[in-house]
Formats: structure tokens, C-alpha cells, sequence
């Protein structure tokens, strides 16, 4: 198991109803793939960008972190590659030592 952060960025666009349901797609998502949720999805809401992207210059932006078998969460970032409201999405594996520092229980090396 190792230990991943997920940032997704809704387009701005969206109405917020629509956008937070990206919450559960990508929970949904996760727990499909064999992970789990450590803690509580963190919605950040409607931000303004530092600089336009695609012509867009708001998105609602939504960070989760979660546990999950390596190499498994492949098809939850293809579909985000492919969602229209999707701006951005970025999938990092934590090291080690960061997530026994976050707590995240179940990770291996």
C-alpha cells in the first residue's frame, strides 16, 4: 500500500452543486481502485487562479488523501484526464516518511 495526495481543479464555470460532486467521484474512485480515504476530503471552494488556464480564471479546488495498492488509482486519473469540468489534476505518491508523519497507516517503501 502506499500513501498518495490527490489536487483536482473544477472548472469555475460549473455551478457548486455540480462541482462538489466531484467529491464523491473521486472517493468513489479511490475505494473502487482497492484504497481508502485517510481523514476528510479538503473542498477549498472557488479560488481565483494566479494566472489564466484554458481562458478560465476561477476553479474549485478539492485535495484528498488516501491510501491505496501501488500503480492502482491509473484508471480514477484517466477519468479526470477525460471530464470536461476538469481543469487540472496532480497525483503524487507521499514518501514514507511523510505519510508516518501524516499518519497514513498501511504504507510500505
Amino acid at each position: 500500500m502506499r500513501a498518495y495526495e490527490l489536487m483536482v481543479i473544477i472548472d469555475g464555470d460549473v455551478d457548486d452543486p455540480k462541482a462538489q460532486s466531484f467529491v464523491k467521484v473521486v472517493t468513489d474512485g479511490i475505494t473502487a481502485a482497492g484504497g481508502t480515504i485517510h481523514g476528510k476530503p479538503d473542498w477549498w471552494g472557488k479560488r481565483q487562479f494566479a494566472y489564466p488556464i484554458n481562458r478560465k480564471e476561477t476553479g474549485y479546488y478539492l485535495v484528498v488523501e488516501a491510501v491505496a495498492p501501488a500503480g492502482s488509482l491509473g484508471e480514477l486519473e484517466r477519468s479526470l484526464r477525460l471530464a470536461d469540468e476538469v481543469v487540472r489534476h496532480k497525483l503524487i505518491k507521499l514518501p514514507v516518511s511523510e505519510a508516518t508523519r501524516r499518519g497514513m497507516s498501511g504504507v510500505a517503501a
